[in-house]
């Protein structure tokens, strides 16, 4: 009998047998094995776009394809188009896994992964979280994400978590008061590990410091705790570890690719080698020295519906001198941080409650190109973005709409149209900052 999460995932089209055997098949490879199956791998998915993906053909030009440093850097403002603009040939949107990034850079886009792909990134992620004995089929997870506030997708949204065996804490309201209420839920239920955002679980960890209240000591049954999607500092590391009396691991990912890099039972931030290729290029789009900071540009090696190569994912990092080709070790992140929202009513929400915010009007028709949220007074915001045509007042109620739903009434946005965002000294934007 099929367990009910693999179960799921294989109603749905995701051929986990397949995807998790080959995984399998990968990790067991030697140094040299693994070589030649980067190198192939590398050289299938380019041809295989080129020869079946008009947008990445017209992207790599006349340029020579057989050497991969001449081959372009995609970043999120070429993505900047309709899905349908993107697709190789023989893929759909109902073909394929298709999402949305959260725009957490501030170039959100649409995505897809055919979905063999997409059973492989699952099972890279049960593959790495039994390195914790987590088992997606039986442990229970306390979900720290946000979700979606219409009946529909609310509905929907946690039909999927009762399939997938875990319980979600609603990251939108991080008042003491409700976080009274995640301590309520951690007595009485038999969590196995905690998953989710870090500024929302770091919160949590605080509470608990001002009421004395070790978390393992009220769920016993807890584990391990995962944190993804924000920069994780040392120091919330150790207010995290002392909090929940269990060990805490540091995730990194991208919703459009995999997980990008997970942190091993030896402490080591371990990179995805099996389904990705990461490089750190300098400005010059030049390799650096292992122990040298630079852009993080990762290619997917399976995805066939959308083409991710040398793709720039806007971040900056330092691989370890000790790396290899088969096991890279990431040093250091640099620059994944959202700060936190704190509105009149003393709600405090993280920065990436505006992804579902602003996922009312990221339409797949490229006008809103990019976008950033400053926080200028308790109750003022400025939203300026960078698109074709100004915002309506259509698309403004809708914006306003979705804002009193997912934060609360009386905030008061100004709209401001920009030719271009002013970026930090990296290139990248940060989407919500608190100028309070």
């Amino acid at each position: 009998m099929i367990p009910l999460f693999d179960l799921t995932l294989h109603i749905n089209g995701f051929p986990m047998k397949e995807a998790k055997a080959e995984l399998r098949k990968i990790v067991a490879f030697s140094e040299k094995e693994h070589k030649a199956f980067v190198e192939n791998k590398k050289q299938e998915i380019v041809e295989f776009h080129l020869q079946n993906n008009p947008f990445y053909k017209k992207l790599v030009g006349p340029k020579n394809s057989k050497n991969w440093n001449d081959l372009p850097i995609l970043n999120k403002q070429n993505l900047q188009k309709p899905l349908s603009e993107r697709l190789s040939k023989g893929y759909s949107a109902k073909n394929s896994y298709v999402n949305k990034t959260s725009g957490s850079s501030g170039d959100p886009f649409i995505f897809a992964k055919d979905k063999y792909c997409h059973a492989l990134t699952w099972a890279s992620n049960i593959y790495r979280f039994g390195w914790y004995g987590i088992d997606f089929n039986s442990s229970y997870q306390a979900r720290f994400y946000g979700i979606p506030m219409d009946f529909i997708g609310n509905k929907k949204e946690r039909f999927k978590d009762l399939l997938s065996h875990r319980f979600r804490f609603s990251i939108f309201d991080l008042s003491d008061a409700n976080l009274e209420v995640f301590l309520k839920h951690f007595r009485t239920k038999k969590f196995d590990y905690i998953n989710g955002y870090t500024s929302s679980i770091v919160l949590f960890a605080k509470f608990l410091q001002k009421r004395n209240i070790i978390l393992s000591a009220i769920c016993p049954t807890l584990k391990v705790c995962m944190v993804t999607s924000e920069m994780l500092f040392e120091d919330d590391k150790i207010l995290l570890e002392k909090q929940f009396g269990i060990p805490i691991v540091n995730e990194y990912g991208a919703s459009e690719l995999d997980l990008i890099a997970f942190q091993n039972p030896n402490g080591e931030w371990q990179v995805n080698s099996e389904t990705l290729f990461v490089e750190i290029l300098d400005d010059n789009n030049q390799v650096v020295q292992n122990g040298t900071s630079g852009r993080i540009v990762i290619t997917s090696l399976f995805n066939k519906a959308h083409p991710f190569i040398r793709y720039d994912i806007g971040d900056i990092g330092i691989l370890d001198e000790k790396s290899t080709l088969k096991k890279p070790i990431l040093k250091k992140l640099i620059g994944r941080t959202n700060d936190v929202a704190i509105l009149p009513s003393g709600k405090r929400s993280p920065g990436l409650t505006f992804y579902y915010v602003t996922k009312s009007f990221i339409e797949d028709d490229g006008n809103v190109k990019e976008f950033i949220i400053q926080q200028t007074k308790i109750d003022c915001f400025e939203i300026k973005y960078v698109s074709e045509t100004e915002l309506n007042l259509a698309q403004i109620q809708k914006i306003k709409k979705a804002i009193e739903l997912y934060l609360e009434p009386g905030l008061n946005f100004k709209f401001t149209r920009k030719e271009v965002l002013a970026r930090s000294n990296r290139g990248k934007l940060k989407q919500f900052k608190s100028m309070l």
